[in-house]
């Protein structure tokens, strides 16, 4: 038994071992993943070919690793980094590939974040209906989070604030207007993840038209925030500013502002899709200005970035969306095809861990089966030995028991016999006293009388020490208890032991009854008893 315990213990320890190790090894890999992400994540403004392949290989290993949030994650920010450089072809394909993986999922979170890039790739577009439906469907499962999760309403702004930009893109400055007024209500400084900020700029941009130098005033003042934080959004920033300008027909600020936002636009490869914007507005500032020439060229760069970035037919985006059903069909079945063989290789994977895990389980089972069993056994032989040990004892103390009954015994007949003698003694002595009548021999009767006494006190010390011999530990208990008893009290207290009554002790002791009565008294007062107390129990009881 204690072989295959061991044996079996040996192999609960190496599974555990092994199971510890491969967790420890996933551990490490993800942690290896992370880094390989946040590299991504640091290059994708000004190295996006390379932000783009880590992207990739991230996503390829964190489906390994079966983390499919993470690795959607990663597929959004390889869409946002072409989006970033106006591929809205490529960043489409891949959001419609987010789509499918989280078409099957519980993740509200992360769809309403796919949402609302989706909402955002058809504003660029103007497709007006889809983007409003696919922004609004991002907002109302951010409300059902919020609502379920007791979150606060600040959470809600960014998905107010992207309806907001889309419908100024849209120019439709009545709804523009009714989000930009919900981001304001909702917003919280400390509750709040979108900085204020950016909506503050939202409500610049609607003033331009309204009251041109208060937007400018408000554009002044958020310009140290987004140098600071967002350098990248000084693209749109400042083509916002030169339309501003351009309304007060301060031509000479509105012209550097726009041509910032091409600078801009071109040190961060950012925003390209905004620079067609920025050269109809510098064509539209140089034809007031009368500067027909420079009007004309960045009338051509905006007509040609404009035919390469939204154009359907241009080669850029051949492959991009019309955006026709059969399209979305299709890619639809492609992807569940691939998941479908990717989620057969994960379950695959997973029987295999399974049996991994029950074969530990089993094993953990059995292992405490037989600690059960062995600790029970050791019980049962602990419980049977301390009876055993209690029967022992008890015998012992029985025979114990037995032994000084029967030595009292014989002490109580000892003493009776020696009652009989000292009585048979007396009535020698009584005869003797009586046949004094011959001198001669008085003295030689005298010396047989002195013998008898003699003999009488030696049989008492004999009696005495075979009693203290026998009942050694009642002698000691009465000493420790009774210390002020005198030797007389102690002879009475030993006759009581062995059951004599008050006739028989005058006898043994050569006393009369009254003074054994008067002994028993002195020892109750000694021993303070109550009057209740029966002195043969009590001290029978000692």
């Amino acid at each position: 038994m204690y072989k295959i315990s061991s044996q079996l213990l040996f192999l609960f320890l190496f599974l555990l071992t092994t199971h510890c190790e491969l967790m420890g090894q996933n551990e490490n890999k993800i942690k290896e993943i992370d880094i390989i992400y946040n590299k991504a994540l640091e290059a994708r403004l000004k190295f996006p070919d390379s932000a783009i392949a880590l992207f990739d290989k991230s996503y390829v290993e964190y489906l390994k690793q079966k983390d499919t949030a993470k690795a959607i994650h990663s597929v959004l920010n390889k869409s946002e980094v072409y989006e970033n450089n106006a591929k809205y072809a490529k960043s489409y394909e891949i959001l419609w590939k987010a789509f499918i993986m989280l078409d099957s999922s519980n993740d509200r979170g992360l769809k309403s974040v796919l949402y609302h890039r989706l909402g955002r790739i058809f504003s660029y577009y103007k497709k007006e209906n889809e983007s409003v439906e696919y922004l609004k469907e991002a907002l109302n499962l951010q409300k059902d989070i919020r609502k379920e999760n007791n979150y606060s309403k600040a959470t809600l702004v960014p998905y107010y604030y992207s309806l907001t930009s889309t419908y100024r893109e849209l120019k439709n400055n009545e709804l523009t207007k009714v989000y930009l007024d919900s981001c304001y209500m909702f917003f919280n400084e400390k509750q709040s993840i979108m900085p204020k900020a950016f909506i503050d700029f939202e409500k610049a941009c609607q003033l331009i038209e309204v009251n041109a130098p208060e937007a400018i005033e408000l554009l002044e003042q958020l310009y140290p925030w987004f140098k600071e934080n967002s350098p990248t959004y000084l693209v749109l920033f400042n083509k916002y500013k030169g339309d501003a300008y351009l309304e007060t027909s301060n031509f000479t600020e509105s012209e550097k502002c726009y041509l910032e936002a091409l600078k801009i636009s071109e040190k961060y490869n950012s925003h390209i899709d905004f620079t067609p914007l920025v050269y109809e507005k510098l064509a539209a500032l140089y034809v007031k200005t009368g500067n027909y020439k420079l009007a004309y060229d960045n009338l051509n760069k905006e007509k040609t970035l404009d035919q390469n970035i939204f154009d359907i037919r241009s080669k850029r985006n051949q492959n991009h969306i019309e955006i026709r059903n059969e399209y979305l069909i299709e890619k639809q079945r492609q992807n569940q095809l691939l998941q479908k063989q990717h989620l057969k290789q994960l379950e695959q994977e997973d029987e295999i861990k399974n049996l991994h895990r029950i074969v530990l389980l089993v094993s953990i089972f059995s292992i405490i089966i037989i600690g059960f069993s062995y600790v029970k056994r050791l019980r049962y032989k602990h419980v049977s030995e301390k009876k055993m040990l209690k029967m022992n004892k008890e015998l012992e103390i029985k025979k114990k028991n037995e032994m000084l009954d029967l030595k009292n015994k014989e002490l109580a007949t000892s003493a009776l016999q020696i009652i009989e003698k000292d009585e048979l003694l007396n009535m020698l002595k009584t005869k003797i006293k009586t046949a004094k009548t011959d001198k001669s021999k008085v003295s030689e009767i005298n010396n047989v009388l002195r013998t008898i006494s003699v003999s009488n006190n030696k049989n008492w010390e004999e009696f005495k020490l075979r009693f203290v011999d026998v009942n050694k530990e009642f002698y000691d208990k009465v000493f420790d208890l009774f210390p002020n008893l005198s030797q007389g009290d102690q002879k009475i207290c030993a006759l009581i032991k062995l059951n004599f009554s008050s006739k028989d002790m005058a006898k043994l002791l050569g006393i009369s009854v009254e003074s054994v009565h008067t002994s028993r008294h002195r020892i109750r007062k000694k021993m303070n008893l109550e009057r209740s107390t029966n002195l043969e129990d009590f001290i029978n009881s000692i």
